[in-house]
Formats: C-alpha cells, sequence, structure tokens
C-alpha cells in the first residue's frame, strides 16, 4: 500500500497558527480520505514557518466499489416524486427496478453501482478542498486568483509512493500544480529539490538546514541555550510558551548569547524579562546567585561566518533602544512612588478617578474605596489587622495609572508591590498589592499573608456582588467578566486558608457598600439638579408647573410641604443635598430589601462552583447537598469539613447501611405522618418500649445524642459522624424485629416518636434525605 506526502509551502506563517494549521491539515486531509471509502494505518503533521506537511502511512491503493440499494415511490406516485427521487439518485427512469412489496403496492427502487476509484484521484480531490476550505484565522489573497490562504502559496508538493516508486498526484489550485518538489532554506539553501518518500523529504530538508518538526526544533534551542548559560554560571528562565512561539520562527535555529547593558542591570527582572520578551522574542539568562538578569539569548534562523556577532550586535543596540523606554518608565514611577503625599502615590490614586471599571459600577477609584471597606470588615475573620487591610486595598491599584502598567498590564500587581515599597509602606501592604489578583486559575497559588488574604477576598467578592446587583450574571457558556473564576478564587482562598468566613454577611456587606456609594453619587447629581431647576422656579407654585425639567414633580412634591422653600428663590447646597436624600432614601430603601435575595443568588453560585470545586476531590454532589441543606451553609470552611466527614463515612460499611436505615425511618414515617396528618415530635417513652430491640435502639440513641451535640457545638463532625454510623447495628434490628404500625395505638404512636427521633438525631448532622441510592 502506498504511503502519501503532502507539503503547502508559502510564505512565513505566524508562529501562533502554525500547530493548530498542521492539526487542521491533518484533519481535512484524513476524514476526507475516509469518507471517499480509503484507510490507512497512521498519519502525521508538521509545519516550519515555510510550510505544512503530512504524511500518511499505509493508504489503500483505491476504494472499494460500492452497490447501494434504494427504495423509491410507489409506481403509481405523482410525477413529481418520482422526479425528486430520480434526481437524488442519478438515474433515469428505465434504469429502475420495480417490485411488488404486496399490500404496499408496487415499488421503485433504485441499484447503485459505484466503481472503485483509485487512491491518486481521490487524493486530488480531497486535498484541492481542503486547500480552499483551510479554516485560517486570517487569511489574504493575492494577484488575481480567488484562493485564500494565510500568505502566498508558491508549491504543492503531493506524491504517492510505493515499491515502483514515487508518483505525482495531479492537481491544480488556481495554476499552483502539484509537483514532487520543495526548497530549502531561504537563504542556505533556497534551491528546489525532488524527493520521493517522506524519509527523503525530510533528510534532505535537513541537509538543506530546515529542520521539520517542531518539537524537535524547540528541544534544540532549549538543550543549547541552557548550555550556553550553564557555561556562565548562568541560567535561563523557563517560559514554555515562549520557546513554542520562537520554535514558530525559525527553520534552523542557531542559539546566541548576548549582554544587556550594565546600565539597565538595575531594573526589576520582570521588568527586564518582560520587555525583552514582548518586544524582541528574547530569553532571560538570570544569575542564581543574584537573581538579576544579566544577558539574553536571541535565536537566529541563519548560520553566518561571524558566528552571530553581526546579529548580536544588532539585536544590542534595539534592546538598548527597549530598555531605554522601560528605564524611563520605572524612574518616573519611582518618583511619584516616593513623593511625599498623603495619601501616598495620591496622582496614581485620583487619576483612577477618571477611569471606568464599569458603566454601571463607576470608576475604578469607587471600587477601590468599596474593596478598602469590604477588606476592612473581612480582616478580622482572616487574622488581619484592618488598618492595614484597609490602607493595602486603598493603594493595591495604584499601579494602574502608572507608566510601567500601561506599557506592560501583565506586569500589574507585580509592579505595584514594586512601587508600594518605594514608597515606604509596610511589607504586608506592598505583598497585598501583587497578591491580591490571585489565584487566578485552578493550579495558581493562593495567598497565605493574613492581609493579602483579606485583600483578595474583598477584591472578588466586590467583583462578584457588583456583577450580581446590576445583572450581569454569567449565562450557559458565556462569562465576560470571570466570574466563575472570581468565585473559584473566593472558594479557594477561604478553603486553603482554614477561614470561618461568613459569605452571605459578607456578601450583604459588598452590596450595602456599593449601594451607599451609589446613594452619595445620586444625591450629588439629584442636588445639583434641584438647585439648577429651583432658580429657575418663580415665588408662586404655579410657576413651578412651567419648569422644563426631567422630572419637575421631585421638587414640586416637597416644595408642596415646605412653606419656608417656598418663599426662597433660590436653594443652599445643604438644602439641596436634603431634599435629594429625601427623595432618594425610599428608593434606596428599596434596593436594600433586595439584598437579601441577591446574596441568596449568589450564596446559590457559590455552592455550584463548589460542587465543581469537590467532585475534583472525589466528593459526591449529593453528599455537598447533603450539608448544603443545612444551617450555616454560607460558611465554606465548615460546608467542607461536613462534606469530607460524610463522604468518608458512606465508605464505611456502617455509614453506607446506616444511611438505607435512615431512609427506611424517614419513608415510614413520611407516610404515617401524612396518613394521620400529625407529626410525631413527642419524645417517646422508653417504658412502652416493648421488645430488647426497641430497649436498645432507645440507649443507643441515647448514647448518639450525648456525643453528637457536644461534637456538633464544637464543629468535629467526624467525631458526630462516627457516632451517627454507630447507630447502623441497633437500627437494623429494630427494623427485623419490631412492627412499627403495633396493635395498641398508643405503642404505636411512641414507635413513630422513635422513629422522628432516629430522624433527627441523624438529620442534626447532614441532611440525609438529600443522599443519592
Amino acid at each position: 500500500m502506498p504511503d502519501l506526502l503532502i507539503e503547502l509551502f508559502s510564505e512565513e506563517i505566524p508562529a501562533r497558527m502554525q500547530a493548530r494549521a498542521a492539526a487542521d491539515l491533518k484533519k481535512l486531509v484524513t476524514d476526507g480520505l475516509v469518507e471517499a471509502g480509503l484507510t490507512y494505518a497512521s498519519a502525521g503533521s508538521f509545519s516550519t514557518p515555510r510550510r505544512l506537511a503530512l504524511t500518511v502511512e499505509d493508504l489503500t491503493s483505491e476504494s472499494k466499489a460500492v452497490r447501494e440499494e434504494r427504495k423509491g415511490p410507489r409506481t403509481d406516485a405523482p410525477e413529481k416524486a418520482l422526479e425528486g427521487f430520480l434526481r437524488s439518485t442519478g438515474l433515469s427512469q428505465d434504469q429502475l427496478e420495480r417490485r411488488d412489496l404486496g399490500k404496499k403496492g408496487e415499488v421503485f427502487f433504485a441499484i447503485i453501482e459505484k466503481p472503485g476509484r483509485p487512491a491518486a484521484d481521490i487524493v486530488s480531490e480531497v486535498l484541492e478542498n481542503a486547500i480552499r476550505t483551510f479554516p485560517w484565522p486570517k487569511s489574504m489573497k493575492w494577484g488575481s486568483g480567488s484562493l485564500k490562504w494565510v500568505r502566498p502559496l508558491h508549491r504543492i508538493l503531493c506524491i504517492l509512493t510505493d515499491e515502483a516508486g514515487a508518483e505525482i498526484v495531479p492537481l491544480d489550485v488556481d495554476g499552483i500544480q502539484s509537483a514532487d518538489k520543495t526548497e530549502g532554506h531561504r537563504f542556505m539553501a533556497p534551491q528546489p529539490f525532488s524527493v520521493t518518500s517522506f524519509e527523503d523529504y525530510s533528510t534532505k530538508l535537513k541537509r538543506a538546514h530546515v529542520v521539520l518538526d517542531p518539537q524537535e526544533r524547540a528541544d534544540h534551542i532549549w538543550a543549547d541555550a541552557t548550555s550556553a548559560a550553564f557555561a556562565q554560571g548562568l541560567e535561563i528562565v523557563e517560559d514554555k510558551g515562549l520557546l513554542t512561539e520562537v520554535a514558530g520562527l525559525v527553520e534552523w535555529p542557531v542559539v546566541l548569547m548576548g549582554d544587556i547593558d550594565e546600565t539597565f542591570l538595575g531594573l526589576p527582572p520582570e521588568v527586564l524579562q518582560t520587555s525583552m520578551k514582548e518586544h524582541q522574542k528574547f530569553f532571560s539568562v538570570r544569575n542564581p546567585k543574584t537573581g538579576r538578569i544579566e544577558k539574553f539569548v536571541t535565536v537566529a534562523n541563519v548560520e553566518t561566518e561571524d558566528n552571530g556577532a553581526t546579529i548580536l550586535a544588532g539585536n544590542q543596540k534595539v534592546l538598548f533602544a527597549r530598555l531605554s523606554d522601560a528605564k524611563f518608565f520605572w524612574e518616573n514611577d519611582l518618583r511619584i512612588a516616593k513623593a511625599e503625599t498623603e495619601p501616598r502615590m495620591k496622582p496614581w490614586l485620583d487619576a483612577l478617578e477618571n477611569v471606568t471599571f464599569h458603566n454601571k459600577l463607576g470608576s475604578q477609584k469607587e471600587r477601590i474605596d468599596r474593596i478598602a471597606a469590604l477588606a476592612r470588615e473581612i480582616a478580622p475573620v482572616v487574622g488581619a489587622d484592618p488598618d492595614m487591610a484597609e490602607q493595602a486595598a486603598k493603594v493595591a491599584k495604584a499601579d494602574l495609572s502608572s507608566e510601567m502598567i500601561y506599557e506592560f498590564p501583565e506586569l500589574q500587581g507585580l509592579m505595584g508591590r514594586y512601587y508600594a515599597e518605594a514608597a515606604g509602606l509596610p511589607a504586608d501592604v506592598a505583598n497585598a498589592a501583587e497578591e491580591h489578583y490571585s489565584p487566578l486559575g485552578p493550579s495558581d497559588d493562593v495567598p497565605t499573608a493574613p492581609v493579602s488574604v483579606a485583600v483578595a477576598l474583598a477584591d472578588k467578592l466586590d467583583t462578584l456582588t457588583g456583577f450580581w446587583a446590576v445583572d450581569e450574571k454569567p449565562t450557559g457558556s458565556k462569562d465576560p467578566f470571570a466570574l466563575r473564576r472570581a468565585a473559584l478564587g473566593v472558594i479557594r482562598l477561604v478553603l486553603e486558608n482554614d477561614a470561618e468566613l461568613s459569605l452571605k454577611r459578607a456578601l450583604i456587606d459588598g452590596l450595602h457598600t456599593r449601594l451607599d456609594q451609589l446613594m452619595k453619587r445620586e444625591v450629588f447629581e439629584l442636588s445639583q439638579k434641584f438647585m439648577e431647576d429651583f432658580s429657575k422656579v418663580g415665588d408662586t407654585l404655579a410657576d413651578l408647573e412651567a419648569v422644563q425639567s426631567d422630572e419637575p414633580q421631585h421638587i414640586y412634591a416637597i416644595l408642596e410641604r415646605s412653606e419656608e422653600l417656598q418663599a426662597q428663590n433660590e436653594i443652599s447646597a445643604d438644602q439641596a443635598r436634603d431634599l435629594a436624600e429625601t427623595y432618594l432614601s425610599r428608593q434606596m430603601q428599596v434596593e436594600y430589601q433586595t439584598h437579601g435575595f441577591v446574596s441568596d443568588d449568589l450564596l446559590s453560585f457559590f455552592h455550584d462552583r463548589l460542587k465543581v470545586f469537590l467532585k475534583d476531590k472525589g466528593i459526591r454532589h449529593d453528599v455537598i447537598d447533603a450539608c448544603i441543606a443545612m444551617p450555616g451553609n454560607d460558611d465554606l470552611t465548615l460546608l467542607v469539613k461536613r462534606a469530607e466527614a460524610l463522604s468518608e463515612t458512606l465508605k464505611t460499611e456502617d455509614g453506607a447501611n446506616l444511611i438505607q436505615g435512615f431512609k427506611r425511618a424517614n419513608n415510614i414515617l413520611s407516610k404515617e405522618e401524612e396518613k394521620d396528618g400529625v407529626s410525631y415530635e413527642l419524645d417517646p417513652k422508653v417504658e412502652l418500649a416493648e421488645t430488647e430491640e426497641e430497649k436498645t435502639l432507645f440507649a443507643a440513641l441515647d448514647a448518639a445524642e450525648a456525643k453528637i451535640t457536644p461534637a456538633m457545638e464544637a464543629e468535629d463532625f467526624t467525631t458526630a459522624m462516627t457516632a451517627m454510623a454507630d447507630l447502623r447495628a441497633p437500627i437494623d434490628a429494630f427494623f427485623e424485629a419490631v412492627k412499627i404500625n403495633a396493635d395498641a395505638e398508643i405503642v404505636r404512636r411512641n414507635r413513630l416518636c422513635l422513629l422522628n427521633r432516629i430522624r433527627v438525631i441523624c438529620g442534626g448532622v447532614a441532611d440525609l434525605t438529600k443522599l443519592e441510592g
């Protein structure tokens, strides 16, 4: 069976598109071959900046002949139905068969025979279709043709190779004809050459200074770079994303190490690293003893007679200009950070008043004020000093106004720490500036310093309460404001720091803080409007009706009740503010009343995220539901401890069997309560017990309750669950030996009350009715 080799040779393909393009080529071609009736053993795709390649091994030489029988309309069916059937089969009426199907009458049948086709013909069709429909994120036209490709396409190599040799698969796409030729490196081996197989292709490419496999190029870059750094007692700062990108920029990687001018070695290492990565695609070389970035590694695409000296000189010249900009930003920012202002970094904080966070949630400055107020409330819960937490929250986002962050947004937080340190602020405050964004994802580290935890929680809770209040919740797969990530961040901050936070209280505090802030803003705006409208009013109330205001009835209603104001032609700012507060207070009171509903909805959202989080830790969703149904479910730490204890209990034989006994007791009791129309909530009397099993259960329930009650008060869920599981044997024995619906009514009622006691004691640990199975 032949092997297929395809190469699409073009101008440079952007590095970020290469991996996806190689996968798309493989999928389009192999899917097309299979649909056309060909099979293959394996396939592999490759990419370089100038080519996409695909090899398919052991392809069948032709597709199998196919005979298809298709049932059509009755022979007496309308002519239109017959015409449609003929069009779908491609046959004429005299080629159809007539068959008598008994009660169904005589029916037309079409016998469609498709002979096998040579692999070359199928490959030609499939490849042309793949080229013309290729899903590039961006594509272009060139010349006068209709073909679109990411960059101008120059060559199509397409051959089938078997024992007899290589056969060119004929193909013509907008004047580009297939052949068995390709080209090597653009500068070092540009001459075309023929190939006969994939092995021959890859070998000749390497001779022509092209490494076909992107992983091989990446491995070569990393090995040479780390060796060069190690030889000088240095180390490469690992960056897998940059390594992948650089491997997509070169066909023949040549690693070169250069020096960074002494002028810039005093810049923060992250600034050097980011500037070199973003602008030059350089790897940073660090001194492990000092932590400073002292050199860089660049990857050239060509070998030179001077071993890259000219390339390095040019790169160092460009780098000097880039780092000069970074140094200028750094020094300017430091001047502001070190200025003796109160509060520190005041110019940056004031600038944030003009930066909109969201059109419904105000400016960044307003958001910072909300976070500071919330951080102060949360601080005692996580062991932080409230004053320090508030101070940290107020400066945590000051760096958003800095020149460095304008140039490198990805350094926000990190530069905030540097600037806070330069401003002489406490270490905990500086660290909070960097850490309050964390965790950003499921694998990100969680802050543990109390001040950082308080600010991080406040930041995320403000985001969630704010967007919930303006009804910008996640819907389906859409989450434009990353609210699911924020909720997961809160969950991890609380759990990994073992913080016993009343989440509902924190959510309501966040909602109230936002509303208080909104009230102040609206009072100011409305008071200004009142002053403007009042200046248009004469000294009679009748004149007020002529005022062309958006809502003149506000002033009219208030003036009607105020003889003092009726005698004035103007009002003071204080009077206008009082009027605005009077009008808005009722409206805001209604808003406050809705906060309970909003916080409940948001708490439910947290519980949903918690289920996803705990599912990865092996805790079933019904176990979590059983714990969520209990009081205090807004304390995530206690909720998870309860769920973990219940989950472990259910893994034991006693625990699993106890649940069945509990459910049996609950089902019998619920059925009898519904039938009798009463609740059996009285304490059962042991003196009415008639059997030993019944008396044993009384004693077991007393013993369990004596252990469970103090354990639950001490939040010792493991002890409580163990005591509950110990009830398994006496409950099983009770059901085996005792008839619940005894003939004597007083005994029956006593036994139903005993079942109720089982329900109450077990239900005090978790809502076991939520458990499945």
